[in-house]
């Protein structure tokens, strides 16, 4: 097993390293959420590319309800709050702006049409931010869209698997239904994955 650390987000190029012939990905996890769905459609053909005929075995998160879906977003504890809001300190740092991260809150919610939880900051009082060359005001209420973490239906991630080109996908869920493991071959399916 080679561990490989790389940005994936716009390309999936594996190094040498990785070897030639069929090989198995494996993409733990859940962080397959933060691509679109047609940016996950595009990094799972490149990931069949990758696997050169063998095999991907992936983490997904699925749809849940949503008294255990939305807090795990907006935690009681304001952990997933101070990360989001943690960015501002960030673009400060990076970007040289004058964001005060009292002027903003942490927003966490499932937005169903998109199946997907989207966090926002919200500014709590009319706020005028500057950087270097610029200037924004926001009115109070008015968000910045800061990340999206789609939720998966197995069937719905099945069906995008297969549009990538993978065949013969088999799953595992845990009792409860609210996480995922598939596995899909690249090529011609052995018969490990074949259901029967």
């Amino acid at each position: 097993m080679l561990g490989i650390g790389l940005d994936f987000s716009t390309s999936l190029v594996l190094p040498a390293e990785a070897g030639q012939g069929p090989l198995t990905l494996f993409y733990p996890g859940s962080s397959i959420g933060n691509f679109t769905p047609d940016d996950a459609l595009s990094f799972l053909r490149q990931a069949r590319v990758a696997s050169q005929g063998g095999s991907l075995l992936i983490g997904v998160d699925l749809v849940k309800p949503l008294d255990v879906l939305e807090p795990a977003y907006d935690d009681a504890l304001g952990i997933t709050a101070a990360f989001n809001r943690n960015l501002l300190l960030h673009l400060n740092v990076r970007a040289g702006t004058n964001f005060d991260i009292a002027d903003w809150r942490h927003v966490a919610f499932f937005n169903r049409d998109a199946s997907r939880i989207e966090m926002h900051l919200e500014a709590v009082r009319p706020t005028m931010v500057r950087w270097p060359g610029g200037e924004r005001r926001f009115a109070a209420g008015e968000r910045i869209h800061t990340e999206n973490s789609y939720k998966w239906r197995v069937d719905d991630f099945a069906m995008l698997l297969e549009n990538a080109g993978f065949r013969h996908s088999r799953r595992w869920t845990d009792a409860r239904g609210w996480f995922a493991v598939f596995a899909a071959h690249a090529g011609d399916a052995p018969a490990a994955f074949r259901h029967g």
